[in-house]
């Protein structure tokens, strides 16, 4: 028996396998993506789920045929128990269960967006801990603090609407097609982001941080979520209300673009912004991009643009951005080799994160602190 795993991802609307060495090396990787959501603008729950019902075989199939491997070869099967759609998690928690049962291999339950922390490791091998993540796709907007695999700090995350989400439904707002997040990258390279003022949500507080005018009380943890929440919903009602008044509600092409690019500028400003503050706070200027937002450019140069010297960015490529299962099998032999698979043993549409604590800064009288390592200057647990 090999010892390559199998990892298996259907939250949303991908169905995808993948066979990965021990080494955490790519082997075979297969991705079908559902077409038939961009009629509704969105995606529809029960098609989704039924349609990875009738692709998890064949996709299984052509990832182990590109591996040249055996699934009686397999040493463990991956899959993403949660968070995403349940019954597309369903689909593929089920198979995973019965496969790795049948095979009498190890059954290895992912938290989806811990997939997405380790997706840039199978391209780059230096993209480790420590780093800031930020973690931002369809239905999650996260800032984490990873001072190594496992231990998660939750420094901020959505209040409203996930940024991926907001993408989604500005797109449907400009008439441009679903997923939004690729359409309105194109109209904003082509629009100008200055003719309209749109909002920055929850900015206060964040430039000052940057700049070092400002400093954390550690006893207000309040005034830390504060600055590295993050909140969508207004600024995608302000991107329809400037839809409305324009043109009479009909907005012409070069208004459309013009909307998107000012929107584009606006969201990424508050993700880039919030992330460098983070970046000051912990003292480490490796950053992590994960989940389908990642491979908007102009979010990869803004951040890129303005890290401190020595600085780093780790992005996965547009295709291991998105949902995969290499990403899958790669957080599974993570688990696999811990011997912690993190609480997760069923799906489930919701869950956090194994093991993520609460960020907030460190006291300079907190005993129990101890001496700051490198790169992790402000942190205490919570």
């Amino acid at each position: 028996m090999t010892q390559a795993i199998l990892g298996i991802e259907t939250t949303c609307d991908e169905t995808s396998a993948a066979v990965l060495d021990r080494a955490g090396s790519i082997l075979g990787l297969a991705i079908h993506s559902q077409d038939m959501h961009r009629i509704y603008g969105g995606v529809v729950p029960e098609l989704a789920a039924r349609d990875h019902l009738r692709r998890i075989e064949p996709v299984v199939s052509a990832a182990l045929g590109d591996a040249d491997v055996d699934r009686r070869e397999l040493g463990a099967v991956a899959v993403a128990a949660c968070p995403g759609l349940i019954g597309a998690l369903l689909v593929g928690v089920s198979w995973a269960r019965a496969v790795a049962m049948a095979l009498g291999v190890p059954y290895v339950p992912v938290h989806h967006m811990e997939g997405h922390l380790f997706a840039p490791i199978l391209e780059d091998p230096e993209a480790k801990p420590p780093f800031v993540a930020l973690l931002v796709s369809g239905g999650h907007t996260m800032l984490l603090w990873v001072p190594e695999w496992g231990d998660y700090r939750l420094m901020g995350e959505t209040r409203d609407d996930a940024v991926g989400e907001a993408f989604d439904k500005v797109a449907r707002i400009l008439g441009l097609p679903y997923p939004g997040g690729p359409g309105i990258e194109a109209a904003a390279a082509r629009g100008d982001p200055t003719r309209f003022a749109l909002p920055r949500p929850l900015m206060r507080g964040v430039e000052s941080l940057r700049s070092g005018a400002r400093s954390l009380n550690p006893k207000d943890r309040r005034a830390a979520r504060d600055i590295f929440d993050f909140s969508f919903s207004g600024l995608k009602t302000a991107v329809a209300r400037t839809v409305a008044e324009v043109e009479g509600g009909s907005p012409s092409p070069s208004s459309r673009d013009d909307i998107a690019a000012a929107f584009q500028e606006a969201a990424v400003e508050v993700l880039a912004s919030k992330t460098l503050a983070a970046v000051v706070v912990t003292g480490c200027a490796r950053v992590l991009l994960g989940g389908g937002v990642a491979a908007n450019r102009a979010l990869r140069d803004s951040i890129r643009a303005e890290l401190p010297p020595g600085g780093r960015l780790f992005a996965a490529s547009p295709r291991l951005s998105m949902d995969n299962g290499a990403m899958i099998a790669r957080a599974g032999l993570y688990r696999l080799e811990s011997g912690d698979f993190g609480g997760i043993s069923e799906a489930a549409a919701s869950a956090p994160l194994p093991a993520v604590l609460s960020w907030y800064p460190k006291s300079s009288d907190d005993p129990a602190s101890g001496p700051a390592s490198e790169g992790a200057s402000a942190l205490t647990r919570a």
